[in-house]
C-alpha cells in the first residue's frame, strides 16, 4: 500500500537535503599510485562485452595504461583487428585494493571513453558478494548518449520514493537486481555535459559521491564553468559538502535499509564494449551496422575510447 500526505512529503524533502557532511581526506590516487593501489582485473566481463581485460604488465607494454605524475590514461586497443575467436578487443578494468563503507569520493576526470559500442563506468562494488553488498554506479553510459546515469543495484527489498529533491530525473524506482533485467534504480543527471562527447569537449569535470547511513548523493560539476566548489577543484585535507548545491541524484534509506543492502565497496573503473547495454541499444542509439563487427574490424573507431583521470580522492 502506498500513500502520501503533507507530513510525509515534508519528511521526504528534509531527508533528501539533510546529512551533508564535512569529510577528511583518507586516500589520494594520482598518477603512478594507481599502478600500486589498484589491480588490473582480467576477469571475463560480467556484462558480456566484446572485450578482453588485460593484466597490468600487458596494459603497460601495449600502452593501454600509462601514467604521468598527475595523470592515468586507460584505453581500449585502437591498433589491431580482432580475431572473431578471441575474447574481444583489449581493454582495461582496475579495482582499488581498499574498500570503503561511509565515505565521499571525488573523481577528477578530464576525458572519458567515447564512441559507438563504448560503455565506460566508474563505480563501487563488492564483486565477491554482489549483489548482497550493493553497487553504486557513479559514472556510466553507453554509445555517447548523455546525460550520465547514476544507479544503485541491490538485493531484493530496496526501493526509492518519488519526490526526492534533486536536479536529476528518476527512472526506475526498484533497485532489485532480480527484476527489470537488473537495471536498478537510476537517475539521469541534469546536465548533458556530464557524459560523452560534450563532457570531453568541455575538458571533463568532477563527480562527487557521498555515502552515509541515511543517503547516497552524487554531484557533477563541469570543469570549465566555474561551478565546482573550492574543496573539489582545489582539493585539500577536507571536503565540505555542506556548501554544495542541490545534488544531481539522491537515494534515501526511507524504503531501503542501507546497512542491510550495502557493505564495504571497492572502486572500479573500466571500459567495456557492446555487451548487455551498449550492444542492445547500439542501433537505437544511432550507431550503424553491427556492434561486434565494429569492435572486431575497425580499430580506428576506438581512437577516443580512453579515460584521462587527474585523480581520485576518498574522504572519511
Amino acid at each position: 500500500m502506498h500513500f502520501t500526505n503533507v507530513l510525509s512529503i515534508s519528511a521526504l524533502a528534509l531527508a533528501s537535503t539533510a546529512m551533508a557532511e564535512v569529510w577528511t581526506l583518507k586516500d589520494t590516487f594520482v598518477g603512478p599510485n594507481f599502478l600500486t593501489e589498484f589491480t588490473h582485473e582480467t576477469i571475463d566481463d560480467p556484462t558480456h562485452g566484446r572485450v578482453d581485460y588485460v593484466d597490468q604488465a600487458t596494459a603497460l607494454a601495449n600502452n593501454l595504461t600509462f601514467t604521468t605524475p598527475d595523470t592515468i590514461i586507460m584505453r581500449a586497443d585502437n591498433k589491431k583487428v580482432v580475431d572473431p575467436a578471441a575474447r574481444g578487443r583489449q581493454s582495461v578494468r582496475i579495482k582499488s585494493n581498499k574498500s570503503y563503507l561511509e565515505h565521499a569520493v571525488v573523481l577528477d576526470v578530464r576525458h572519458m571513453p567515447q564512441g559507438c559500442s563504448t560503455w565506460p563506468s566508474a563505480w563501487e562494488v563488492d564483486e565477491a558478494k554482489w549483489p548482497a553488498n550493493g553497487e553504486i554506479d557513479i559514472i556510466e553510459g553507453a554509445n555517447d548518449i548523455s546525460p550520465n546515469t547514476v544507479t544503485l543495484h541491490t538485493s531484493p527489498g530496496c526501493t526509492q520514493p518519488a519526490g526526492r529533491l534533486m536536479q536529476g530525473d528518476a527512472r526506475l524506482d526498484n533497485c532489485d537486481t532480480t527484476i527489470n533485467q537488473s537495471q536498478g534504480c537510476g537517475v539521469g543527471l541534469h546536465s548533458t555535459a556530464s557524459y560523452g562527447k560534450e563532457f570531453n569537449a568541455n575538458g571533463g569535470g568532477f563527480f562527487v559521491m557521498q555515502r552515509t547511513e541515511n543517503d547516497i548523493k552524487v554531484w557533477f560539476f563541469a570543469r570549465n564553468d566555474g561551478s565546482a566548489p573550492a574543496s573539489v577543484s582545489n582539493p585539500g585535507q577536507t571536503l565540505d559538502t555542506t556548501t554544495f548545491p542541490q545534488p544531481g541524484s539522491v537515494f534515501t534509506n526511507q524504503s531501503c535499509d542501507f546497512k542491510q543492502h550495502f557493505g564495504a565497496l571497492n572502486i572500479v573503473i573500466n571500459l567495456t564494449l557492446c555487451g548487455d547495454w551498449a550492444g542492445s541499444l547500439f542501433n537505437a542509439n544511432g550507431c550503424p551496422g553491427s556492434c561486434v563487427d565494429l569492435v572486431n574490424q575497425q580499430p580506428a573507431a576506438f581512437n577516443d575510447a580512453f579515460w584521462d583521470i587527474a585523480g581520485v580522492r576518498v574522504y572519511e
